[in-house]
């Protein structure tokens, strides 16, 4: 399967159940997100609504009528002055890793926050050895601007945070304009 095989399209609510499964899998096995934990379905769909409702991209890779993979960005702050900075989160099912699904998905969530105004994508990848989601992130213009040293643990390991930045539209070039919703 190639990336170009694959239709990327604004998540549902009926898309939640296969979302929760790809999610449950990383929290369980990876280190990309550092709950313990799944949440429950229940639980994935309030973030769901709460993503959506604020206007912002949450979209999901559909493969033959599967869901393949899925992401979104969410406010990187809840303080005022973080409003024009995003956080981005891209999830692929384990068996379609490494066929440009991450790719596909990261340059529309740009695309989509770029044309509503935002100014910033965050990227906080969990394990610093993560060299996938590091390279991905790279091969789309962010930068990394820090690592936060094992501030998380699981697994029995102290694990990095990597965070990595890039701008979007004119970044900090100008001032910004009022979002759109």
């Amino acid at each position: 399967m190639l990336a170009e095989a694959v239709q990327l399209r604004p998540a549902a609510a009926e898309h939640i159940p296969a979302v929760h499964a790809i999610y449950a899998h990383h929290v369980l096995r990876g280190l990309a997100s550092f709950e313990e934990e799944p949440p429950s379905l229940e639980e994935m769909r309030r973030r769901y609504e709460d993503i959506t409702r604020r206007g912002l991209p949450y979209l999901i890779a559909d493969f033959a009528g599967v869901v393949a993979g899925y992401g979104y960005c969410a406010p990187y702050r809840s303080r005022s002055a973080y409003r024009y900075a995003l956080e981005d989160s891209i999830y692929v099912r384990d068996d379609m890793q490494g066929r440009g699904l991450g790719g596909a998905i990261l340059g529309q969530l740009i695309r989509r926050c770029e044309e509503l105004g935002y100014r910033q994508l965050i990227a906080v990848i969990g394990d610093s050895g993560h060299a996938a989601s590091i390279g991905l992130h790279a091969s789309h213009g962010f930068l990394r601007v820090g690592t936060l040293r094992s501030v998380g643990f699981k697994f029995g390991r102290w694990v990095d945070s990597v965070i990595m930045q890039r701008p979007l539209g004119p970044g900090d070039a100008t001032a910004p304009a009022p979002l759109s919703p």
